[in-house]
């Protein structure tokens, strides 16, 4: 489902090299990413039109990554149900409740206001259909092609010596995975019988703090980090209306992995530098973002309030 942007661009080329026949499922608004595929159009938000256009339609394996509320996913569960072997589904681990004992591990409370309601909704309907699933529940996701201003948004102030704004103290804790190890895990559930009814947690291996993803955005960026200027604010002092001036969740944020390393016989293999390298390197760089004209307006009104 999807297949032409970001986790569906780095899947299917993973699983077309594996072997896999692999068919997409779109609107067709970009090309794919592997000539030759045969895609099927269509709407999935319209649920007439995607039983229309799969109807008769036979595959092993559904990999959904692109279902956001439970309406998106259910006629896609219902068309399907009983006739595959696997369905892999794209969660967040956004879907936790906010807690005093960290990291997030598999069976931890579920936040029923979060704005990712959907995913964890959608993972209750595939249980009670007794659908053969296995749900992914990504933390922070990075890498070439990200279309979240999250790497991005420190390389923009880096590049041009920019102080940059952290809220709080800087030493919330978070994680970042990279895009290709989070695919390499979902390739390795396809078939894996362990994985079936399980819920995963994917991301690196290792947790960094607001103020050391800052400067590690620096040494990815060829610059010193010793030469950030880190300026910390509290942002109930400010109101910035429905802009956001931080790209991270001001909490502790981060989840356990070992349960996805033990079960899928797999590991990230970017360590966080590295991969913020991979994403400056190929993507950022060619994509000139560096003398775009990026708005800084809430920079400054925090730059100014701090002098």
């Amino acid at each position: 489902m999807g297949g032409t942007r970001f986790i569906g661009v780095y899947l299917t080329k993973l699983l077309v090299a594996q072997g896999h026949t692999v068919v997409l499922f779109n609107r067709g608004n970009n090309p794919p990413p592997v000539e030759g595929l045969e895609q099927i159009h269509g709407d999935r938000t319209d649920a007439a039109q995607l039983k229309d256009a799969l109807k008769g339609q036979v595959f092993d394996a559904i990999f959904d990554n692109n279902g956001r509320k439970l309406s998106d996913a259910q006629p896609l569960i219902d068309l399907f149900k009983g006739k595959l072997a696997h369905y892999i589904y794209v969660s967040s681990a956004g879907v936790y409740l906010k807690s005093d004992q960290m990291p997030h591990i598999e069976g931890d409370a579920l936040d029923p206001e979060s704005r990712h309601r959907g995913k964890f909704e959608t993972e209750q309907y595939l249980k009670e259909q007794g659908v053969l699933f296995t749900s992914i529940r990504p933390v922070y996701i990075y890498g070439p092609q990200n279309y979240n201003d999250v790497e991005a948004w420190f390389f923009d102030r880096i590049v041009r010596d920019r102080p940059i704004p952290i809220p709080g103290n800087g030493l919330h804790i978070t994680q970042l995975g990279h895009i290709e190890d989070l695919v390499g895990a979902m390739a390795a559930v396809l078939g894996n019988a362990d994985a079936v009814g399980k819920i995963y947690n994917i991301s690196g291996d290792r947790y960094v703090t607001f103020d050391g993803l800052a400067r590690a955005c620096a040494i990815a960026a060829g610059k010193s980090a010793d030469d950030l200027k880190l300026v910390h604010y509290h942002p109930k002092d400010f109101d910035f209306g429905k802009k956001k001036a931080f790209p991270i969740r001001l909490q502790h944020f981060f989840a356990d992995i070992h349960n996805a390393q033990r079960d899928l016989d797999w590991s990230p293999k970017f360590d966080l530098v590295a991969g913020l390298r991979d994403s400056y390197k190929n993507d950022f760089q060619p994509s000139g973002r560096a003398s775009s004209d990026i708005d800084f307006s809430l920079d400054d009104q925090i730059l100014q309030a701090s002098k």
